[in-house]
């Protein structure tokens, strides 16, 4: 869908529907409602007062304008309380009023920018508009083949202004439609089923992001792989007919020189759990676990587009892990590309393993922060529920800065504690470590594990197993695949590129 920016006034605009947002309990009409109540004959404010219409956060509701406006419907959806509003809120409401529409095959639509909505605040209102109403209108269809035609798509919102000087709502739309495009990017990449989406068709898509300026690719295969050591994700692969890669993207966006951030995704384009075998039920479902890889490609793609002055390496192990006559064996001994050794306990307690050669890799950049994303444990799935990511790491102002894109962006994030006894638990009898502590606290005993192949560098891992994915329709997160925590990372790295400007 395309969002542009238009001056003018929205009463005058000809298309198919006008959106206007209403806070609960609003009795005095102001702005573009006011000239559209106006022209209609008071039929907003009949509407409103009557109480047919209370303005509930994502409360929609229909009327038609009967020729009063050149657009032939209204679509009015409420925010909530003026007192509670919030970014989410304005997110989620312009999400429910697009999708609405798009039900009523509606193709185009308008609407005006509240200046009072949350006056301090004016250019977050912008984005969190574009991206309810983008992210809400995602649909994962290559494979419709029956019905194609019936599927709907919603081609155009309007966002009309007023005023004289437009040009920074023109740059924040543009700048959120990049960040959007990224999200639904990582979607596509996490909905693709595992026989379109294998490490090399992963490599592929990584390839294809270095067209882009400043951005650079290569991929480490097998047989790199085995020169350097890399025996732990190796390992992995070792029961899979595809080949495994290891992704590696740069984008130099910052000073030659400059540290760059470190990412890394975990890429496991198929997780069958090996010969420690999953059960059948939902097993379809672990064609998402490269979730963290999609977000590191994805992320690395905004940036690109953002021109972001920031320097970044993104590290993706792909592999599947399956089982077969070569695959890794409960009780295997692994030596990492670290030289640290590590006992194999349960082969699904795969992640960690493929992450911990790429993490050992990443000090080679000497980084100023390595995240590492993953969708690593059902144990912070337990801890957290669904709709929050863990996050464990060994730096506290990596921690504050992450949990601050956090709260801006709405994707959400909890740390959990990476105390020493904590670390006892991952020694094993034989080898230097073992790969699972049993159930208890294992999503912080998974991280225990990755921190001891992250150096010295500043280190944050986010456990996203539950917000990755959702069974379920949320408000723009259509069911399926989230494309979390793309957003998350682009905003820390606008905070962190703007602090660095500022320093310097």
């Amino acid at each position: 869908m395309k969002i542009t920016v238009k001056k003018g006034s929205l009463a005058d605009v000809k298309t198919e529907a006008f959106i206007l947002a209403f806070c609960e309990g609003e009795k005095a009409l102001s702005g573009p409602a006011a000239d559209i109540d106006q022209k209609c004959g008071g039929l907003l404010s009949d509407i409103i007062k009557s109480g047919d219409f209370a303005a509930k956060a994502s409360e929609a509701l229909m009327i038609y304008t009967r020729g009063a406006v050149p657009a032939k419907r209204i679509a009015l959806v409420g925010l909530g309380k003026k007192s509670e509003l919030n970014l989410e809120k304005i997110r989620r409401a312009f999400a429910k009023a697009m999708q609405h529409l798009r039900g009523l095959k509606i193709k185009e639509a308008a609407t005006a920018f509240d200046t009072d909505l949350l006056p301090d605040q004016k250019e977050k209102v912008v984005a969190a508009i574009v991206e309810g109403a983008s992210l809400g209108l995602y649909q994962y269809t290559p494979y419709k083949t029956v019905g194609r035609e019936e599927v709907k798509d919603l081609r155009q919102l309007e966002i009309i202004a007023r005023y004289a000087d437009y040009s920074w709502i023109q740059d924040v739309v543009q700048k959120t439609n990049i960040i959007t495009d990224a999200v639904c990017f990582a979607r596509d990449l996490v909905s693709a089923p595992a026989n379109e989406m294998t490490p090399g068709i992963l490599a592929a898509c990584a390839k294809k992001l270095a067209k882009k300026k400043n951005v650079s690719c290569r991929v480490l295969d097998q047989g790199k792989m085995k020169v350097l050591g890399m025996n732990a994700l190796l390992g992995v692969a070792a029961g899979s007919h595809q080949p495994p890669k290891l992704i590696i993207l740069e984008y130099t966006g910052g000073k030659k020189g400059d540290a760059p951030i470190a990412l890394v995704g975990k890429g496991l384009t198929f997780d069958s759990g090996g010969i420690s075998i999953k059960p059948a039920e939902k097993m379809d479902e672990m064609k998402t676990d490269m979730a963290g890889g999609a977000a590191v490609l994805a992320t690395i793609k905004a940036a690109a587009d953002l021109k972001l002055p920031v320097n970044i390496v993104g590290l993706v192990p792909a592999t599947e892990n399956m089982s077969g006559g070569g695959a890794l064996k409960p009780g295997d001994i692994l030596k990492s590309y670290s030289g640290r050794t590590i006992e194999v306990l349960n082969t699904d307690a795969e992640g960690r393993l493929i992450l911990a050669d790429a993490l050992s890799y990443a000090s080679k950049y000497k980084p100023a922060a390595i995240i590492d994303i993953a969708t690593l444990t059902g144990a912070c799935v337990v801890a957290l529920g669904e709709e929050v990511a863990g996050m464990l790491g060994t730096d506290d102002p990596l921690k504050k800065a992450l949990r601050e894109a956090a709260d801006a962006t709405g994707e959400l994030i909890w740390e959990l504690p990476l105390w020493e006894h904590y670390h006892e638990l991952i020694k094993s009898d034989i080898a230097d470590y073992k790969n699972t502590a049993g159930r208890m606290g294992g999503a912080i005993t998974g991280a225990a594990f990755l921190s001891k192949f992250a150096g010295d560098y500043p280190w944050v891992h986010l456990d996203i197993a539950g917000p990755a994915w959702t069974t379920k329709d949320k408000a723009y997160i259509p069911k399926g695949a989230s494309g979390v925590p793309v957003r998350l990372l682009v905003e820390y790295l606008r905070q962190y590129s703007a602090r660095k400007q500022h320093v310097h």
